[in-house]
């Protein structure tokens, strides 16, 4: 298998010949998976290594924030230059940057595969639409030619911000179709950027149960994203009218059964619902066999993942195992290595660690190919 600091040769681009209507939804589950297939096509489904899977998640789904420029580990306004959690990303961006054996400044060449990857994808439908409209387009604007009505994409604000930064910069000055062509790309840039919740929500699911399917290899073994829990066994048929529950990931075999909340990171309302959830799913179990829920997330906030190794259901813990993508980066983020202050929720996350109530990715597949 490559080694984790060849990650931009995973990203040789296989031929990607999806059906048009997977390349317009290019966000959506079927154009994701079909991406996600894509990038695992490099490796033989028998070389993926636990230990590797926190490499490919980060790589497919991690990216740069575009207002520090480091790797991205908490919420961006917490990370700005002078506050606490700046020196706590400078310190995971080394970290990530040394564990994939690239260059500091040329990591974010190295992440955010499945995101470029769709963007380019609708970049090039909406190029593709463009085309189609520009003749009706002009039919609907001949009318009022001569008229100096705006055509689409103008922004003479922007235009203006732009000039005023760079004007004595130009050679020339461009002409009005240029500018209009730069306001058009800043703005698919920046709209692009709102979309990247669909990577880190259900993009997340999909790339766990790829990663599971492809490092338990055991017979029987099923992995699905996005079930809804009465089309698992064992688990009671809805009742008429009631809100499907949908499990984030399942995992099942004859010998076992792991429902799984994955989370790239949490609020406060969703940790209420795992409790919610972990009722409805008590409630629906039909076989009287026990089943496991786990927590997986890539959350760096210590009290939240605090909150979660703590939470009870009954009197034992309500999940089974509380997994982060890698808690060595979640070590030196915390400032084990990099001499940082820790606070009382961080030394306990590093504590849950030791004892083994926190676990890393790599970890938890491998109890999971073995039990």
């Amino acid at each position: 298998m490559p080694e984790p600091g060849e990650s931009h040769a995973i990203a040789a681009e296989p031929a990607l010949s999806g059906e048009a209507g997977a390349i317009k939804r290019a966000f959506g589950a079927e154009n994701r998976n079909r991406l996600i297939e894509a990038y695992f096509s490099a490796y033989p489904d028998d070389s993926m290594r636990s230990a590797d899977a926190w490499a490919h998640v980060y790589r497919l789904l991690l990216w740069v924030d575009q207002t520090t420029g480091l790797g991205h580990c908490y919420e961006s306004d917490k990370c700005q230059p002078g506050r606490p959690w700046y020196a706590r990303s400078l310190a995971f961006h080394d970290w990530v940057s040394t564990a994939l054996e690239v260059d500091p400044g040329e990591l974010a060449v190295h992440l955010d595969w499945l995101f470029l990857r769709a963007s380019e994808n609708l970049a090039a439908h909406v190029l593709k639409a463009a085309s189609k409209l520009s003749a009706k387009v002009e039919a609907q604007r001949a009318p009022y030619i001569g008229k100096g009505l705006p055509k689409p994409g103008e922004d003479p604000e922007l235009v203006n911000i732009v000039r005023g930064i760079l004007g004595s910069h130009l050679g020339s000055e461009p002409p009005a179709e240029v500018w209009t062509q730069l306001v058009q790309r800043i703005r698919q840039y920046l709209n692009l950027e709102n979309k990247r919740k669909n990577l880190v929500g259900e993009g997340f699911e999909d790339v766990l149960a790829h990663i599971i399917r492809r490092t338990c290899h055991r017979d029987g073994l099923q992995v699905h994203a996005r079930k809804v829990l009465h089309d698992l066994p064992g688990f009671n048929r809805a009742r008429l009218g009631e809100k499907p529950n949908k499990v984030d990931v399942a995992v099942i075999h004859p010998t076992l059964r792991t429902l799984v909340t994955a989370k790239w990171s949490v609020r406060a309302d969703r940790e209420k619902q795992f409790v919610t959830d972990f009722a409805d799913y008590i409630s629906a179990e039909s076989d009287r066999k026990p089943f496991d829920y786990v927590f997986v997330t890539n959350e760096f906030d210590p009290a939240r993942l605090m909150r979660a190794c703590e939470q009870l259901g009954g009197n034992a813990p309500m999940f089974r195992y509380v997994v982060h993508i890698s808690t060595d980066a979640l070590k030196a983020t915390y400032g084990a290595k990099a001499g940082l202050p820790s606070e009382p929720s961080m030394k306990q996350v590093l504590k849950f660690i030791d004892e083994g109530r926190l676990i890393s990715l790599g970890q938890w597949l491998e109890i999971l190919a073995r039990s």
